[in-house]
This record gives C-alpha cells, structure tokens and sequence, in this order.
C-alpha cells in the first residue's frame, strides 16, 4: 500500500500518543530505577491505559486522560508489586513531556511548508498536551491541538473525529488522519477520513469494518505520499 498517493487533502491530523509522542520514554527516562521490569511496567501501563478508556466510553463515566494515565499506572505498578510513591509521581510528571519521535519536526515543517493545515487529534487532557508541545518546540508546526474533552467521550467514538472537521473548517474526506493505533485509524477511517496507519510496532492490520489507505513504518515518507514536494 505505500506506493500509493493520497490526493486532495487541505489537512493533516495526527494523533498524539504513539503517532507524534513516544509513550514509553517515561518509563524508559527512569529504567535504571526500575531495572528488569521496565519494558514490562510500560507495556502494561499503556494497555491499561488504553482499556480504561474503552470501558469509561462504553460505561458512560467519563474521566479525563490524565486521571485514566494515573489509574492505568497505579494496576500497573500493582500488577508488577512495586510500591514506590516516589517513581510513581516521577513517571506521571515525565508523560507530561514525553519525546517526540526523531522524524516528527521534520515532517510536520514539510507538510506546513506544503501548504496542509496540521492539527493534533487525540484522548489527551487540553492541559497534558499542551506540556507536551511546549516540551519538544512544536507550537508553531500546529494550527490547532484538539482534545477529546471537548466531546466528553474517547477514540474511536465518532464525534471525536468529527471535532477535527469543526474545528479546522475542512470536510473529512479532505482529511488526512495519522495514527500508529490500528484500532484508531479503523476508527478514522469508519469515519470517514483518509487515514495513514503509522505501524510502528509492526502489527498486523485491525480485522474491523475500516481500513487505513496507506501503511508505513514512520512519519518520514508522508508528505511525498501527499504529493508534496521533496525540498
């Protein structure tokens, strides 16, 4: 599918977590500390993660995604019987700046050069991912930063996808959403979006209803996937 160009799109949507924003580098700032069960701790942290806001979008009891990234981190840490107060403050303060990936300043001064609207589109609290922007220099890369509070329900329900619509003025074929979640580009692409699957994991493709136009491992390759010029 990466052969493949996408036309006639006026604006580029990323999610957050995973897509523009490396979840595991908290836990990784703090491996030394942690020792074997690291990987472990963030494997589990960012399922949990996940899970709560699947199962407080279908209970109606909706919280914000930094209560839910607390929450997930407390069974985590649970799960693995690591009782340190310490650590645990230290890993939510770290999530509020997670690292961007090494390609997504590039990319993101690509696609603005070319003209495309960029907008992130994601389960994060206004407040955390605003820390997050400020934290890796990307404020001006973004026309707008779009949170799920907005609508009080989290991905994939449609009416996130639809802030991104309102929001930026611009009819959801036109368009592009990127996300490294397959649940979530199938989500996108349910919606109606041309989505780009960021498969940084290397997962196999979502058996849901919806599929993303375009696979690729990175951000790097998207703007010439655009049609967009190569300098």
């Amino acid at each position: 599918m990466t052969d493949t160009r996408i036309t006639g799109i006026q604006a580029c949507v990323f999610d957050a977590y995973g897509t523009l924003l490396d979840f595991n580098s908290a836990v990784m700032r703090c491996a030394d500390e942690i020792g074997d069960d690291a990987t472990k701790l963030s494997d589990i942290w960012r399922q949990k993660q996940l899970q709560y806001t699947w199962l407080r979008s279908l209970m109606g009891t909706h919280a914000d995604f930094w209560q839910v990234t607390g929450e997930a981190l407390d069974f985590s840490l649970a799960a693995l019987g690591i009782d340190n107060p310490p650590l645990r403050e230290k890993l939510m303060a770290l999530y509020r700046e997670l690292d961007a990936f090494e390609e997504v300043p590039e990319t993101l001064a690509r696609l603005k050069q070319g003209g495309m609207k960029t907008a992130i589109l994601s389960n994060g609290a206004p407040e955390m991912l605003d820390a997050a922007v400020r934290a890796n220099g990307l404020e001006d890369l973004l026309d707008d930063v779009q949170s799920v509070e907005d609508v009080g329900v989290f991905k994939p329900d449609p009416r996130v996808y639809q802030l991104s619509v309102d929001r930026l003025g611009v009819a959801k074929e036109n368009i592009c959403f990127m996300s490294s979640n397959g649940w979530d580009a199938a989500g996108a692409a349910a919606f109606g979006f041309k989505v780009v699957w960021i498969n940084r994991y290397n997962q196999p493709v979502e058996h849901l209803p919806a599929r993303p136009d375009l696979v690729i491992e990175t951000l790097a390759p998207l703007p010439e996937l655009l049609g967009l010029p190569t300098s």
